[in-house]
């Protein structure tokens, strides 16, 4: 598309001459924003496993310190009590969970926590059962290797 313009030069009449308009408007072309496109996914897929690893993690950090607090305060009862408690929402009941029973991280649930039972010795001649030891409910392997039932 070119258009004709008038010059104007001394002396003389105007000479026209030609003027040639951009006919491509300014942008990207369809490489380069592939090449964008491309780079982003490459950086992507680099930190999604990352993300992932870092969520386990803080979730595996709040587990071991539910499991830690409550074991502390099944530990706490029973002295302050003279007994075990019979079951977790005894803990919840007599004030030492204020908040209820931890969510589990792994299940999502605060009812799937498993507990050991075992019959604890008060004195020489009086033994109670009731609860000794606290795990997550959860089947899933730990980053360590180990199963998160098990801590």
């Amino acid at each position: 598309m070119e258009r004709l313009m008038r010059t104007g030069r001394r002396g003389g009449a105007g000479v026209l001459c030609r003027k040639r308009e951009s006919v491509l408007a300014p942008g990207f072309t369809l490489i380069e924003l592939m090449i964008v496109m491309v780079l982003i996914m490459i950086l992507a897929a680099m930190a999604v496993p990352t993300y992932q690893v870092a969520v386990t993690r803080a979730r595996e950090a709040v587990l071991k310190d539910d499991l830690f607090t409550m074991r502390k305060l099944i530990d706490q009862y029973t002295v302050d009590k003279q007994q075990p408690p019979e079951s977790l929402d005894d803990l919840v009941q007599a004030g030492y969970l204020r908040g209820g029973l931890p969510v589990d991280p792994f299940t999502g649930s605060n009812q799937t926590w498993q507990v050991d039972t075992e019959e604890v010795p008060l004195t020489a001649q009086q033994t109670v059962p009731g609860i000794v030891d606290v795990h997550s409910g959860s089947e899933a392997t730990s980053l360590e290797g180990t199963p998160y039932s098990s801590w």
